[in-house]
């Protein structure tokens, strides 16, 4: 089941002051990026926010889920999502780990 778009702007709209957030679709799902950072994937209208040492932290008890199958297990954000502070404090946090999206050569 792919997502639905409406819950992918909600999940854009949440993250504020954190540069520019664009969703990309991905083989029926989508990639959330903060400029040209890839932070987190939005499968079945879950998000998953990938995982680090200081998101892992900030979170405290974190659930771990894989976005899809055979995908290394992220960090499942459920009840949080709703808190736009909340949500836009783990993903700067994150950012800070994280690196840039390499860019894909093109043919």
């Amino acid at each position: 089941m792919a997502s639905d778009q409406s819950f992918v702007d909600f999940v854009v709209e949440q993250i504020q002051n954190v540069g520019k957030i664009t969703a990309k679709k991905m083989f029926g799902e989508y990639g959330i990026y903060a400029d040209e950072i890839l932070f987190a994937l939005v499968c079945e209208n879950k998000l998953f926010v990938k995982p680090t040492i200081s998101g892992r932290a900030f979170i405290g008890e974190v659930v771990e889920a894989s976005p899809y199958e055979g995908a290394k297990p992220n960090f499942l954000i459920e009840e949080k999502i709703e808190d736009s502070d909340w949500l836009s404090e783990l993903i700067k946090i994150s950012l800070t780990e994280l690196p840039p999206t390499k860019a894909r050569k093109k043919k």
